[in-house]
């Protein structure tokens, strides 16, 4: 286990390494620092001597990627991409470009747990609702129950995020008045502006998970041990919740894995329709402003979520299957 850790730990930082230089490099080619003071003082009429103070202000005044020397033959040792991007690895996010959005690890922190009071909600009822909708096609397979169900699956997943949205909020908004159409309280009174943007997003993505479900399922019931189970007489439910599903449970863990960045970096489409102020919000807002220093930050956590994820995923296999090690 030590030595998986330690040699996974090593391929994260190679990983954040690549992604890290990648997102810089594209960043700056498709703007100069000079392009980036422009679009956040208002355009092409901006004299010099703001632009040189905006980027004086936010150490862009430094050279891009390699040391220069100052005029007297002194050594520049900090660049641009030292103070803005590998000071990620520290965790110290900086100041972000745009003049009213302050400092990025406070609306990090903060944001955060907005995002996090409807992402965790959400994970945990979709592996629930997913796991029980597809071991209910399976218990009636090939009967009406199962071709409608695998129908409502498809039409699920065939419609756009957006039409929930639009719909919902006319729905239960408007029409019956049951939740807010958008914004956010906290404490107690956060639950119903949570309440809407969770269901929509539950049944968004229910079709689509709920079909991989039924197909793993699918794919045990056929196995000899499943065979062998119904000859001992155990019921039709005994063997799909004792044996079909805990046997399943690798390709739902990764599955249901996959979605965990998502619990800390929030919903780009739901939170900012329903104005909910968290990481996703976040990132559109940043995309808007085109405020790279905000981007490269949250592209950089996505990186360092996806890595831990698929660590954790890998540790997961050994506690659901004793066969598996991790060597």
């Amino acid at each position: 286990m030590i030595n998986f850790l330690f040699r996974r730990s090593l391929y994260a930082v190679l990983v954040l390494l690549g992604v890290n230089l990648a997102t810089f490099i594209l960043f700056f080619t498709v703007n100069t620092p000079d392009d980036m003071a422009r679009l956040n003082l208002g355009g092409k009429r901006v004299t010099q001597e703001a632009i040189e103070k905006w980027k004086s202000e936010r150490g862009y005044d430094k050279p891009l990627y390699l040391n220069a020397q100052k005029a007297g033959g002194e050594q520049l040792t900090e660049t641009i991409f030292w103070e803005r991007s590998v000071s990620l690895f520290a965790l110290k996010f900086g100041r972000a470009d745009s003049e009213s959005a302050g400092d990025i690890s406070h609306e990090v922190s903060s944001r955060m747990w907005v995002s996090l009071q409807m992402a965790l909600p959400l994970f945990v009822l979709q592996v629930i609702a997913s796991t029980a909708f597809a071991l209910l096609l399976v218990m009636f397979r090939h009967s009406p129950l199962d071709f409608w169900g695998v129908v409502s699956c498809v039409v699920m997943l065939s419609i756009s995020s957006l039409f929930y949205i639009i719909v919902g909020q006319y729905m239960f908004s408007r029409v019956l008045m049951l939740a807010p159409i958008s914004g956010y309280a906290s404490g107690l009174d956060a639950a119903k502006f949570l309440a809407l943007p969770i269901g929509l997003s539950l049944i968004a993505r229910l079709g689509g998970e709920a079909r991989l479900y039924r197909a793993m399922f699918l794919e045990e019931i056929g196995k000899d041990y499943v065979r062998t189970a119904r000859a001992k007489g155990l019921a039709e439910s005994v063997v799909l919740y004792r044996h079909v599903l805990r046997n399943a449970l690798i390709p739902i863990i990764t599955s249901a894995g996959a979605y965990l960045p998502y619990v800390f970096l929030g919903s780009l489409v739901f939170e900012s329709f329903f104005g909910l102020p968290g990481l996703g919000a976040y990132v559109i807002e940043a995309i808007s402003k085109q405020d790279f220093a905000i981007v490269r930050t949250m592209v950089f956590l996505g990186s360092l979520l996806y890595i831990a994820t698929y660590v954790l995923i890998d540790i997961a296999y050994t506690w659901v299957d004793p066969r598996v090690r991790l060597s």
